[in-house]
């Protein structure tokens, strides 16, 4: 069972992970959720990128916007999961002792940061 991410971090990431068969509703939600909340939204990858086990693209917001983000994204998902993790410098702790879930939690290829 995950829990609600907290906001804990002055910095967050949340990447939101698809495939080809929710290709479309990813690019949906990543764009309304950027012009909706005036938040950046990175590339849509359509491969795995770095520790992504799964086709993603980035959403960046701060501590003050967290509350509107994580709602926004709770209650717009469309059944997507998506990993949320603080910013800190520390890329290492940020995608595991930071990683924060909405929906179904994956296992990220930690091998990248060795």
């Amino acid at each position: 069972m995950t829990t609600r991410p907290e906001n804990l971090y002055p910095a967050y990431h949340a990447h939101v992970y698809f495939d080809e068969d929710t290709l479309d509703l990813a690019r949906r939600l990543c764009q309304e959720t950027g012009s909706t909340l005036f938040i950046p939204v990175g590339r849509v990858h359509t491969r795995n990128v770095g520790p992504h086990p799964h086709w993603s693209c980035q959403l960046s917001f701060n501590a003050a916007q967290f509350d509107t983000v994580i709602n926004y994204l709770e209650e717009h998902r469309y059944g997507l999961n998506i990993l949320v993790h603080g910013v800190t410098g520390n890329d290492l702790a940020d995608h595991t002792d930071h990683a924060m879930w909405l929906g179904q939690p994956s296992d990220l290829n930690l091998k990248v940061f060795t």
